[in-house]
């Protein structure tokens, strides 16, 4: 399929849109070149990629009931093997038992008990010190889920874990809603446990549902952020009412996650939602508080469609760090900047940055701001977004990354060796379709896929005929000297 495809967000009338194992799908419209309006068609609202998810059906196709019992039949085949309930009670046996019976299981990812032992007996297990300790902290006990396209599970490193949590709780928010962020989850109960008179509650919501095996249903939910799902339907939601109602003066503080990969435009939409519910529930829907209070965590060259969906939000220079991502953390195996940001509506000027790691604060920005982000007195304001020096462009009449120019036939500052006047494919240069809808890139990945083309097969043999008439004329000389 070519063309462009773009997120059609529904309305709250639409109910009956099909379902795949993630949940409700998302309506997408592509359109193709020359046409007026595209085609729309239903895909998984968090898989990109087909491989992870398989569902496709057009907007108004008809489906039959034969298929329409297979597609309920392979849903339910991709449900956890237990109910939360369930895991619940097995998690309440297993850490009853004693140490040296305490097992799990690495390929299934599964904490046993003794009368699963046989039928794990092949897989990989672990048997040492599956202490309470342990199992409170069950991210370094999971295998991370790393696909890019789908789930991206990368873990806050510790030290930009503490730093969140010591900031809500410096703030005064003591309900802590984490979507997709078990690291802090994990810390907010460690730390609530150790001290009981400054404590803090935790709801976690993610669509990985191992996490079922070791949090209560008041603090796990089984959920997808990208369409707004409790896979465990009415009983979920009504933990998500229960824990957004600020009783006693316990202020509510949502922190997301997404996986970077993810349409910003659905999660945008997800988590107007939630402020949505939020303010009902709060009686602020005539007026006071317009949004719930939220920390955006995504990379900084996602700002302006961030800003889109939440137009009061800022983003703050500190940078987030993960535990498993090649990338995105300190040391010498990671960048030396992180490009995670966090985006929030709470007062940039009441989040303290580390002094530390060389943030400082910018009196006319009213904000903290990394070492090398100084202040533009043509722009007014502490520009760099990639935490390094930028530049002021005169004739942009903006602040730009260091190496970017000026470019006189685009009219606007551009890397030294981009294409002039290209706005559309910078493969091929067409203005009416991107890169990903090229049909030259097309036509070279079937061409790869069969191998070199006739043309490029005669020009190899001719080169090796002519190659190996030089090699022959030089042994000739050779024995004639």
């Amino acid at each position: 399929m070519e063309g462009e495809v773009e997120v059609i967000i529904p309305g709250e009338e639409e109910r009956n849109t099909p379902h795949c194992p993630h949940g409700p799908t998302v309506l997408f419209q592509v359109m193709c070149r020359g046409e007026k309006s595209g085609r729309r068609f239903y895909a998984c609202s968090a898989c990109r990629d087909r491989k992870d998810c398989s569902f496709f059906q057009w907007e108004n196709e008809k489906v039959s009931e034969e298929r329409l019992r297979v597609r309920e039949a392979q849903n339910q085949m991709k449900r956890p093997s237990f109910t939360h309930s369930e895991y619940c009670t097995r998690f309440r046996e297993f850490v009853s038992l004693p140490l040296d019976q305490r097992r799990f299981c690495v390929d299934c990812q599964l904490l046993l008990l003794p009368a699963e032992w046989s039928a794990h007996a092949s897989h990989q297990a672990l048997s040492d010190d599956i202490t309470v300790t342990r199992l409170r902290r069950p991210s370094l006990l999971l295998c991370a889920l790393e696909n890019k396209k789908s789930n991206a599970q990368y873990l806050f490193a510790d030290r930009s874990c503490r730093f969140l949590l010591d900031v809500l709780s410096g703030l005064g928010y003591r309900k802590v809603l984490c979507i997709g962020t078990p690291r802090l989850h994990e810390l907010i109960k460690i730390r609530s446990a150790e001290d009981k008179t400054n404590s803090m509650k935790s709801l976690l919501l993610d669509i990985d549902f191992r996490y079922s095996q070791f949090y209560p249903q008041n603090e796990f939910c089984h959920y997808n952020m990208f369409n707004h799902h409790f896979f465990d339907g009415k009983e979920s939601v009504d933990v998500f009412l229960d824990f957004l109602s600020e009783e006693a003066g316990n202020k509510v503080v949502m922190v997301t996650d997404p996986p970077f990969g993810g349409l910003v435009k659905l999660l945008g939409h997800t988590f107007s939602k939630i402020s949505h519910t939020w303010r009902s529930l709060q009686g602020t829907e005539s007026g006071g508080v317009s949004e719930m209070p939220m920390v955006w965590i995504f990379p900084y060259y996602f700002e302006p469609r961030i800003l889109d969906c939440f137009p009061a939000f800022t983003m703050l220079d500190y940078q987030v760090d993960y535990d498993n991502h090649p990338l995105y953390k300190r040391g010498t195996m990671g960048r030396k900047q992180s490009p995670v940001r966090l985006f929030t509506n709470l007062c940039p000027k009441d989040i303290v940055l580390p002094k530390d790691e060389g943030y400082r604060f910018c009196s006319i920005c009213e904000r903290y701001v990394s070492a090398e982000n100084r202040h533009c007195p043509d722009c007014n304001a502490c520009t760099s977004k990639n935490g390094r020096p930028w530049r002021h462009c005169a004739e942009c009449g903006k602040c730009v990354k260091p190496s970017w120019h000026h470019c006189s036939s685009c009219s606007r500052c551009v890397l030294p060796d981009h294409r002039c006047g290209q706005t559309g494919c910078y493969n091929c240069g067409d203005p009416g379709h991107k890169h990903k809808a090229c049909p030259l890139k097309h036509r070279k990945n079937v061409q790869s896929a069969k191998g070199p083309s006739k043309h490029h097969s005669k020009a190899s043999k001719r080169t090796a005929t002519k190659r190996k008439t030089r090699n022959t004329h030089r042994k000739k000389k050779k024995k004639v000297t």
